[in-house]
């Protein structure tokens, strides 16, 4: 018998960061289509700016600054630009989107070494730059189809005054949001289909949700005017940040239970800024500071070896 000595990975399969990227995309249409459904086709124009600056950055990055002649875009910057352009509020500017997918690829992303060398997401980190930078536009927000500004569920729950929508319309996405977070259902049937295809694991979003679901239901049960659990599952970026954000491949753990940490702690700082931070909000800033430990967990719940030969020393 013939043996052979090699070095890992052992496994390989016929995927490329390429199809991952373009199944991504795939599976983000709905949420698009339905953001441009209503909100217009300013939500169309942003969402082709965001991508296509996106990949244009990228480009002049690597083949410009890093002197790579070779490079072929994998479509990983048309899935930050796409994501940051579904963070954003109608009411941001084109240019200012410009700025958050600069920041995004330039700084969260190209900084650190390019794809699979990020320690944050880079588009919740172009959104948060864009929060802070440009706030008024950021957190003004229009209701779907007449396009009049009014508060979004979260802040009326944070406020504690204005009348909630049914839960009905979180579901099915008639309420104020950013441009792809209103419908839960059409993020559901993009998620589903990133299942069936094997881009993601169940760990993350279950584990995210389902703390997020605990907590606010404690909290509900003690004082309902913190408002019901579907109402914290269904409102808010909670949907787009569970699903397609915090089961980013390289800034989440590998191992099962790192994931179910990371999606565990993803939920409980999202609450606790929810109901005792300054936003009524908390996804992006959850993930990001989950982001920052996928370091330490992955080193904690690292698989244990088998076949070393134990030191004497």
């Amino acid at each position: 018998m013939k043996l052979t000595v090699a070095a890992a990975p052992h496994l390989r399969s016929g995927d490329d960061v390429r199809k991952v990227m373009i199944d991504v995309l795939i599976a983000l249409i709905p949420a698009s289509v339905a953001a441009v459904v209503l909100f217009g086709m300013k939500a169309l124009l942003l969402i082709i700016i965001s991508m296509v600056s996106a990949e244009l950055i990228e480009l002049f990055i690597m083949r410009v600054l890093r002197q790579r002649k070779d490079f072929k875009p994998d479509f990983s910057a048309s899935v930050t630009g796409l994501l940051l352009a579904l963070n954003l509020s109608l009411a941001v500017s084109w240019w200012q989107a410009v700025i958050g997918v600069l920041v995004a690829i330039g700084i969260a992303k190209h900084i650190f070494g390019g794809l699979g060398k990020n320690f944050w997401n880079p588009a919740l980190i172009g959104r948060v730059f864009l929060l802070m930078s440009f706030p008024v536009q950021m957190t003004t927000w229009f209701k779907p189809f007449d396009l009049e500004t009014t508060a979004t569920p979260m802040a009326i729950l944070k406020e504690g005054s204005g009348t909630l929508p049914p839960v009905k319309d979180l579901f099915f996405g008639t309420i104020p949001g950013s441009l792809g977070e209103v419908s839960a259902l059409l993020l559901i049937i993009g998620f589903v289909y990133l299942v069936l295809r094997g881009r993601i694991k169940l760990f993350i979003p279950l584990s995210y949700l389902g703390s997020v679901a605990l907590i606010s239901w404690i909290f509900y049960s003690v004082n309902s005017s913190y408002g019901s659990p579907l109402y914290h599952l269904l409102g808010g970026g909670l949907m787009l940040g569970a699903l397609f954000m915090a089961t980013d491949m390289v800034t989440s753990p590998m191992s099962p239970l790192g994931q179910l940490i990371f999606g565990t702690g993803c939920g409980f700082i999202t609450m606790i800024i929810r109901y005792f931070g300054g936003y009524p909000e908390g996804v992006s800033f959850s993930i990001l500071i989950m982001n920052s430990f996928v370091p330490l967990i992955d080193m904690a719940t690292r698989p244990k070896r088998f076949g070393e030969v134990r030191s004497n020393a």
